[in-house]
């Protein structure tokens, strides 16, 4: 395949016709809906916020304060977003796939095994993103509806109640799937970004001086000259930049050329247009900081750029709430999480996937915020945290990358991206300034999330470890079978374990309770791959044991949704046999109960035992028909 092919192909459909995949074009328009909301929509509270922090107690917006915070946004876009996630991390992709914990998993499959350090790193980069999932859509839909204010100032009482309205059904409409609203999506930014050009071109003219803020002179002497300021003043710059990890972590539904040609072609330059035109309105009239971004439009204009602006910032909110869907999905198949019930919205995309519970969550933390902080400005300073700290992560993974699977010296990698690394590093010291003003929150919710995913962790692999003490290792019991062979019985059974060298317990209480053996026993593993995808002639491992017992494993990737009775037809074909209409499923549920020994704090005890408790039936979650799954109870004190 020519490298054209490789940036552009979505991921291969065995079912769709060659002739279904998406042109570049295509492609790059849906990036620009999908990709871009975030970082699209960020002009409505950016610059305000910035040169407001900049203008401190004093109030008053200077020069010097408009070209500072100008040429700070401007070179944060190009060293953040264009450098370190278009130019470079674009190109660390998980064979197709990008995002926090796609990087995690290439880390892993560079260095050759699963290490702590670089688990936590990406469980803390996945859950400060899903804190970010939270605050994107409270933000983004209150500053547009405040908009409203500018026509007249009856509306400000509604601005709260419609943000909530507007929330709520956009929640309410996940459970259809995103398929025919997404067809809506490219277009309508590409109209939105043409309009803030327009508008940030129209106002350019007011004062042309403003050009001067390209000069990164302007960014380095007002933090130099402001000292603490500054650094608030820096917090607020990076509300320039947020969505920018969007870009990888949608890199596998459009592909590094489509994002690039969008990025390049009209995204950046219709922020820098937007950006400068406020700049030189404000510099031109100083009393234009209250809302520089809706004053730079006629009034005629007004009430339709609230409508638009609304219908962009849900598609921000829309980008990040399927991206949460997604990332969540990414760390169930890894083991980070129970398994949760996944609703499939479509038949044609695989990647547009529905998670109830999640879904639930955020609309919960979302309606929380926009009750507390009621502002887009108050809403502002808990805005950026969690993103500088996935950037942050995203960052230090990439280096590893970079030096482990690209092959460089250590010290060119370094060189690379340790500058890098450190600008997102400032930025995280300029945002846990605002810790206190609101901060907090995503932080709250981002450490509750890697507060679950250790304690999954840590009570899993306790669990493994105690129910390892009684369990009897298969070729242990194979021999002792053959010894005194139970009554056998026709049909096949597939026993469902984590660990293949072990016989199930499920295996045990059948032998134990019902004293048969049927005609073939296949040991069935399924194993989850550091890949997105696997190919066909890698999903069936097959390896006899025995006259009656076979070891059975099925790769997928943890972008796939594992369907056992189709991977068993795979095997079928090289050269399992058995009837499918005869073969009966054992599966082992575990009933949890606390143990004082546990290993664990009581709390975290029973926090493990709540999320087994709703763990998502492996019956439904495998696919398997229910109708032929026989489901042995035992119990286990953790």
């Amino acid at each position: 395949m020519n490298q054209v092919a490789r940036d552009t192909a979505l991921p291969a459909d065995p079912s769709a016709p060659a002739h279904a995949a998406p042109s570049v074009w295509a492609l790059t328009l849906g990036s620009v809906g999908v990709v871009y909301g975030d970082i699209g929509t960020s002009p409505l509270y950016a610059f305000r916020e910035a040169a407001t922090a900049a203008a401190g107690e004093a109030g008053v917006v200077s020069r010097d304060i408009v070209l500072g915070v100008l040429s700070m946004i401007l070179w944060a876009l190009i060293v953040v977003v264009t450098i370190k996630y278009v130019l470079i991390l674009l190109r660390a992709d998980n064979n197709g796939e990008g995002g926090t914990l796609s990087l995690t998993a290439l880390v892993f499959r560079a260095i050759g095994r699963r290490t702590p350090i670089v688990l936590l790193l990406g469980i803390i980069g996945a859950s400060m993103f899903l804190g970010d999932s939270v605050i994107t859509p409270a933000i983004s839909v209150l500053s547009a509806v405040e908009g409203l204010k500018l026509v007249t100032p009856a509306f400000e009482h509604f601005v709260v109640p419609l943000t909530i309205v507007i929330l709520i059904a956009l929640f309410a409409v996940q459970r259809r799937g995103t398929a025919r609203v997404a067809a809506y999506f490219g277009p309508v930014m590409v109209v939105w970004f043409l309009c803030i050009s327009i508008a940030g071109l129209l106002h350019i003219s007011d004062d042309p001086r403003v050009f001067a803020a390209v000069n990164p002179y302007y960014a380095v002497s007002f933090l130099a000259q402001h000292g603490h300021i500054g650094l608030v003043t820096l917090g607020a710059v990076f509300l320039a930049v947020t969505g920018g990890e969007a870009l990888y972590a949608d890199l596998g539904h459009f592909g590094r050329r489509p994002i690039k040609l969008a990025w390049f072609g009209l995204v950046l330059p219709a922020l820098l247009l937007n950006y400068f035109g406020q700049g030189a309105m404000v510099l031109r009239d100083p009393s234009a900081i209250a809302n520089p971004f809706y004053k730079m439009l006629p009034e005629m204009f007004l009430l339709p750029m609230v409508v638009l602006a609304t219908a962009a910032t849900v598609i921000a909110s829309q980008a990040v709430i399927t991206g949460a869907y997604s990332l969540t999905y990414q760390a169930i198949q890894l083991g980070l999480l129970p398994r949760l019930a996944i609703l499939h919205t479509s038949e044609a995309h695989f990647g547009q996937i529905y998670i109830p519970r999640v879904n639930t969550a955020l609309l919960a933390g979302v309606l929380l915020l926009v009750l507390m902080f009621r502002t887009s400005s108050q809403l502002a300073s808990a805005y950026g945290i969690a993103v500088t700290t996935t950037m942050v992560v995203d960052g230090v993974l990439g280096f590893i990358v970079i030096w482990k699977l690209w092959k460089w010296k250590w010290w060119s990698a370094a060189l690379l991206m340790v500058p890098l690394v450190i600008v997102d590093a400032t930025f995280l010291s300029a945002n846990l300034l605002k810790l206190l003003e609101g901060a907090w929150a995503p932080l709250l919710f981002g450490s509750a999330m890697v507060m679950l995913i250790v304690t999954w962790q840590r009570g899993s692999r306790i669990l493994v470890q105690k129910t390892r003490r009684v369990e009897v290792p298969i070729d242990a019991l194979i021999r002792s079978l053959e010894k005194r062979p139970p009554h056998i019985v026709p049909g096949t059974a597939v026993f469902l374990t984590s660990d293949p060298d072990f016989a199930p317990a499920s295996l045990l209480h059948n032998l134990k309770h019902n004293k048969v053996l049927h005609e073939q026993n296949i040991i069935l593993t399924i194993v989850t791959a550091d890949t997105p995808r696997t190919d066909e002639d890698e999903r069936v491992e097959i390896t006899p044991i025995s006259e009656r017992f076979t070891r059975v494993a099925l790769r997928f990737g943890f972008m796939e949704q594992p369907n056992v009775p189709k991977a068993l037809a795979v095997a079928r074909k090289q050269g399992l046999h058995f009837d499918i209409m005869s073969t009966s499923f054992f599966l082992s549920r575990r009933s949890l109960k606390p143990s004082p020994h546990s290993g664990m704090p009581g709390w975290q005890d029973r926090l493990f035992i709540g999320l087994a408790r709703s763990a998502n039936d492996a019956t439904d979650f495998f696919q398997i028909p229910t109708g032929r799954v026989v489901e042995v109870g035992t119990q286990v004190a953790v």
